[in-house]
């Protein structure tokens, strides 16, 4: 009973994120409303409220739901990286990068962000920072692999350097968000542009 109780409870809160990121998306994050979410996710809305206390909860909760999904990717990328370091950073932040809009658009991500600044001490803003800090983690788990691997230089801060590359992708992509009109490929071509240097700074093996 317990394992089925599990099944529904993680089944309606799917759809209600399916339903809540459909709406966001056809009528914007502040016109969309609870009661519409409910109603196309087939709950209740006192359900619903049982699951999250408002909007902000539901958009938080979906951006939980990308990064988990984004980790994932993301973890595989760094059992088994590129033996080059700009070639590895490239395929863990295209991996981020590609699935990054699948489920919030970039007004969903800016209301996000805002809920995160605003509200610095709320349970939402408290979740956002520590997904930041889950990606930021990977990204030094990068380095340090590569490291490992001798593809990094061993004096290199592994910690430190996976830190620099993960805030350089960060505010790219915060500089993205800002933007409607910045496509997906320009800000790769950027980012890649910018790390490509340091990737060579820091490279035990030079390419020739």
């Amino acid at each position: 009973m317990a394992g089925l109780r599990a099944k529904q409870k993680a089944d309606r809160t799917r759809r209600i994120l399916d339903a809540a990121t459909t709406l966001f998306r056809e009528q914007g994050y502040d016109s969309a409303r609870i009661e519409d979410i409910a109603e196309m996710a087939e709950v209740s809305v006192g359900t619903l409220y049982n699951y999250y206390q408002n909007k902000g909860d539901i958009l938080v909760a979906t951006v939980a739901m990308e990064v988990t999904e984004v980790l994932e990717g993301g973890s595989r990328i760094v059992a088994s990286p590129p033996l080059n370091v700009a070639e590895a950073l490239r395929a863990l932040i295209e991996q981020y990068y590609d699935h990054s809009l699948y489920y919030l658009s970039k007004e969903m991500w800016r209301t996000a962000m805002a809920i995160s600044i605003q509200q610095p001490d709320m349970p939402l803003s408290r979740r956002y920072t520590e997904l930041d800090g889950q990606l930021c983690a990977q990204v030094v788990q990068l380095v340090q692999t590569l490291q490992a691997r001798g593809v990094v230089h061993a004096s290199v801060d592994a910690k430190a350097m996976g830190e620099v590359f993960f805030n350089n992708l960060n505010m790219m992509f915060i500089e993205f968000c800002k933007v409607d009109a910045m496509p997906l490929e320009e800000l790769k071509a950027r980012v890649n542009a910018q790390h490509e240097p340091i990737a060579a700074l820091i490279s035990s093996i030079k390419i020739v």
